[in-house]
C-alpha cells in the first residue's frame, strides 16, 4: 500500500503533463500527409486548407506529399502516427471509402484507425478525351467505344475514380481499357500528350487543360451542373440517369487523438471553410468548401463505405 501512495505523484504528474500538453495545443509546427502527387485535386485543397488552419492554429502546417496505392501508402503512414493532434491526414473518397471495396488487404481501416475531424471539400469530376479523339460529347463517346471494344484508353488517378467510370461503363454498355496512376498529374500529362484517350478526373485538376484547349470537357458526373462551367451537361443530361460521382476531401487524425485536440482542429477549419477567402478559391474549381462534425464526418465515412463496395460488386471489380 505504501508503494501504491509513493506512485501516486508520478501518476498525478503525467495525467498534470498530458493535460497541459493537450491545453497548450499546438505548441509546434503541424504535418499534414497529402496520400497523392502534388498537383491533384487532393493536393490543392490540402495546400490552400494548410495555409488558413495554420493562421487559425498559429502554428505552420507543413504539407508532406506520400504517394502511391491510391492512397493507401499515405494513409497507412498517418494511421502508424503519434495520436497527438501533430499528423493530419488529408483523406478522400479513395482513402477513406473505395480503397476498402478494391484492395484485399489495406495497411489501415478507413473506420478504426481515424478520428474524423471535419469533411472540408466536393467538387464534381469532368469526363475528359484527348482532342484527337473523335467524339464531341458523351453520347458519341459511347458510340466510339461501342464500335473499338477495348480500344479506347482512360486513366484515373486513385481507386475511387475506378470505380465511378466502372460504374458508367455498366450503364452505358460499354468496354475501355484501364490505366492507373499515382495521381492527377501524371494522368493529365498522358492525356494532353495522347497517351490515353479518355480521363475521369476532378474538376479544377483537369479543367485548366479544358479552358486551353489542351482537352475537351464531354460532361460533368454530378447530379447539377458545375458553376465554373455551367455550358457543361451532366451525365444524367446525356441519358444516363442515376449517375451522381463526387470527389470529396477531408481531415482525419489518427485513432485516439484527443478529443480536446480534435475539438480544437474543428473549430479551425469550421472558421476556415467558412471564410469567403477559402469559399472563392474552391468556387474557381466547382469545388465547395464545407464544414461538418467529427460526428457527422464518420458516418458520412461509413455511407460512403457500403456504397462503393455495392458498386464494386455490381461491376465485378474484385478487391486485388
Amino acid at each position: 500500500m505504501k508503494r501504491l501512495f509513493k506512485s501516486w505523484p508520478i501518476v498525478l504528474g503525467l495525467f498534470s503533463s498530458l493535460a497541459w500538453a493537450q491545453a497548450d495545443f499546438p505548441n509546434k509546427p503541424l504535418r499534414m500527409i497529402v496520400p497523392f502527387p502534388p498537383g491533384g485535386v487532393t493536393d490543392i485543397v490540402a495546400r490552400t486548407v494548410s495555409v488558413k488552419l495554420g493562421v487559425e492554429l498559429g502554428q505552420t502546417i507543413v504539407v508532406e506529399n506520400r504517394a502511391g496505392a491510391s492512397g493507401a501508402i499515405g494513409a497507412e503512414l498517418g494511421a502508424r502516427a503519434p495520436a497527438d493532434g501533430y499528423t493530419l491526414i488529408m483523406g478522400n473518397i479513395s482513402t477513406l471509402a473505395i480503397n476498402s471495396a478494391t484492395f484485399a488487404k489495406l495497411g489501415y481501416d478507413p473506420v478504426t484507425s481515424f478520428d474524423p475531424v471535419s469533411m472540408v471539400a466536393v467538387q464534381p469530376l469532368l469526363i475528359t478525351v484527348h482532342p484527337g479523339v473523335a467524339a464531341k460529347t458523351l453520347g458519341e463517346l459511347v458510340q466510339l467505344a461501342k464500335n473499338q471494344p477495348g480500344q479506347l484508353n482512360y486513366g484515373t488517378a486513385g481507386s475511387s475514380i475506378h470505380l465511378a467510370v466502372e460504374q458508367f461503363n455498366s450503364l452505358a454498355g460499354i468496354r475501355m481499357n484501364h490505366i492507373a496512376y499515382k495521381g492527377s498529374a501524371p494522368a493529365i500529362t498522358d492525356l494532353v500528350g495522347g497517351q490515353i484517350q479518355v480521363l475521369f478526373d476532378p474538376f479544377s485538376s483537369i479543367y485548366p487543360q479544358v479552358a486551353a484547349g489542351k482537352a475537351r470537357a464531354l460532361a460533368v458526373t454530378t447530379d447539377k451542373r458545375a458553376s465554373a462551367a455551367p455550358q457543361l451537361p451532366t451525365v444524367a443530361e446525356q441519358g444516363y440517369a442515376g449517375f451522381d460521382v463526387s470527389s470529396w476531401q477531408g481531415i482525419v487524425v489518427p485513432a485516439g487523438t484527443p478529443k480536446s485536440v480534435v475539438q480544437r482542429l474543428h473549430r479551425g477549419l469550421a472558421n476556415v471553410m467558412a471564410s469567403a477567402e477559402v469559399k472563392d478559391k474552391f468556387a474557381q474549381y466547382s469545388a465547395m468548401a464545407v464544414a461538418t462534425s467529427p460526428e457527422e464526418f464518420s458516418a458520412y465515412i461509413k455511407q460512403e463505405l457500403v456504397r462503393w463496395k455495392k458498386v464494386a460488386q455490381q461491376a465485378g471489380v474484385k478487391p486485388e
